[in-house]
């Protein structure tokens, strides 16, 4: 199946609605991610920003619109075909969502045993590059439980990485990490985006990290229910006249 060509977005969302039975999350979204992007989807506690992350990532259907993968709308796709799609992403949830029984070694082989030709040589081959790409190198035969939380979330990365996948998504990367190794999880996602090349989607309430990290973004508000903002992070905050986008990418304390 041929997904995308050339101007092609790797991903773009049109009208789409988002609810829980007669609940509605989000109304209304459309917005394209460019290719080689790090794009954020930003705004308070309950606005339906990992809700959005489980629509564009096959998990839920949405009350009405589409996501796009390249040319391909997702929902509209064979099951077949929505297979072949989401062999070519990659998801880091918060936790990491490690098997806890599993070394590190064994949980970033897991996808590529399941979706791959490879042999066990080269699977090994691969396993330990991804996990010194993160900085694991040594790392292969721990159990989740033996390692610090920004560790897991290094592992849960490799893994997202391990079918080399076109788009990446991160759910809350920073959520339960210090400042320094927030920081260090920013610095590797800049490192990956420059030597990949991969097109990167994070969900985030982290300042920090939108502003680290972020090329392009979208703000969902939890008042009225759609995006009221779009555009680089930085770029909302000196030129936005919304207060609440001010508000939230301030913190309450605006001093532009």
């Amino acid at each position: 199946m041929t997904n995308t060509r050339v101007g092609d977005p790797p991903l773009k969302v049109t009208d789409l609605t988002m609810a829980y039975g007669p609940r509605v999350i989000q109304r209304d979204l459309a917005f394209e991610v460019a290719k080689g992007e790090i794009f954020i989807i930003m705004g308070g506690s309950g606005c339906g920003k990992s809700t959005l992350l489980r629509h564009l990532v096959g998990l839920k259907e949405p009350a009405r619109g589409k996501v796009f993968h390249g040319r391909t709308s997702l929902y509209d796709a064979s099951s077949r075909e929505q297979s072949a799609l989401m062999q070519r992403i990659g998801i880091l949830y918060q936790s990491g969502a490690l098997f806890s029984s599993m070394t590190l070694f064994e949980n970033v082989a897991l996808p590529l045993y399941q979706y791959s030709d490879y042999t066990a040589s080269e699977i090994r081959e691969l396993v330990m590059f991804k996990l010194a790409l993160v900085g694991l190198g040594g790392f292969e035969d721990h159990l989740p439980a033996e390692i610090s939380g920004g560790m897991k979330k290094r592992a849960g990365l490799a893994r997202a990485m391990a079918l080399d996948p076109e788009i990446l998504f991160f759910d809350e990367p920073s959520a339960g990490l210090d400042p320094v190794s927030a920081r260090r999880l920013d610095d590797l996602i800049l490192e990956l985006k420059e030597s990949l090349g991969a097109t990167i989607v994070v969900v985030t309430h982290e300042l920090a990290s939108i502003f680290a990290i972020g090329t392009d973004s979208v703000f969902l508000d939890a008042e009225t229910k759609t995006m009221i903002a779009s555009g680089h992070p930085r770029d909302l905050l000196e030129r936005s006249e919304d207060a609440r986008v001010v508000r939230f990418l301030t913190r309450g304390e605006d001093s532009r």
